[in-house]
């Protein structure tokens, strides 16, 4: 595997009143292309802070973040946006759909802002539906869907744009432990067929089980990465 993202000594501080907090301290992480990569760790130690630095959506105080040739420091935020919308797929908790549209026009929307051709768009959208398994509730409105099937949808869209990478914070989070298990099972179908490349942020052993390798955080550092062995 070669290497796709890659971290040093990141960092981001915040300042309230005389109290300095580290939300990320120091951390070195090598992503490789075709990684499951899971970020375990308690509530508070920086997990979600950390995925969004590598997301390109927050600034580091100090230390770089690096997406194969990419210095994000040297990118202004219209070029860091542009890879975001070429390269990064994100997948949230709570979804973050838009309740206006309909499940199709959710997954279409981050084709149509980097003007994919329409007729590419409609056909890539249905098949990524078909891919989550819920195509025939393409042109349901959200309040219509189950919270798995939003999140279905939400996993979809984060592959609009056939990114290199997905990051994903508490994916299973707001679901019951089946419906957890199916989006699970989804995303370790993508990895296996496509060699699509995962990091997640998760309090759920099931992902720790999936990912080939896993980073502990606490209080804002890693404390330690190890890999899956073929017995775990």
């Amino acid at each position: 595997m070669s290497e796709l993202m890659r971290t040093e000594n990141l960092s981001k501080v915040f300042k309230m009143g005389g109290e300095t907090i580290y939300a990320a301290r120091d951390i070195n992480l090598t992503i490789e292309k075709g990684d499951i990569f899971c970020i375990v760790g308690p509530s508070g130690s920086g997990k979600s802070t950390l995925l969004g630095l590598l997301g390109g959506l927050d600034r580091p105080t100090s230390g770089e973040v690096y997406f194969k040739d990419k210095q994000y420091s040297l990118l202004s935020e219209d070029k860091l946006a542009d890879l975001r919308r070429h390269s990064i797929g994100f997948v949230f908790q709570f979804y973050n759909l838009l309740p206006a549209l309909s499940a199709f026009e959710n997954v279409r929307l981050p084709m149509d802002i980097v003007k994919t051709p329409g007729s590419i768009a409609v056909e890539r959208t249905w098949n990524l539906l078909e891919t989550m398994g819920i195509k025939e509730r393409g042109l349901h409105r959200l309040s219509q869907l189950s919270g798995g099937e939003q999140q279905r949808v939400a996993l979809a869209r984060a592959l609009a744009n056939n990114p290199e990478i997905i990051l994903a914070d508490e994916p299973t989070g707001n679901l019951d432990s089946k419906t957890g298990r199916k989006i699970l099972q989804l995303m370790q179908s993508l990895n296996e067929a496509n060699g699509q490349t995962f990091i997640i942020v998760s309090h759920d052993e099931e992902v720790a089980r999936m990912a080939n390798r896993f980073g502990y955080m606490k209080d804002g550092g890693i404390s330690r990465v190890e890999n899956r062995t073929q017995n775990d």
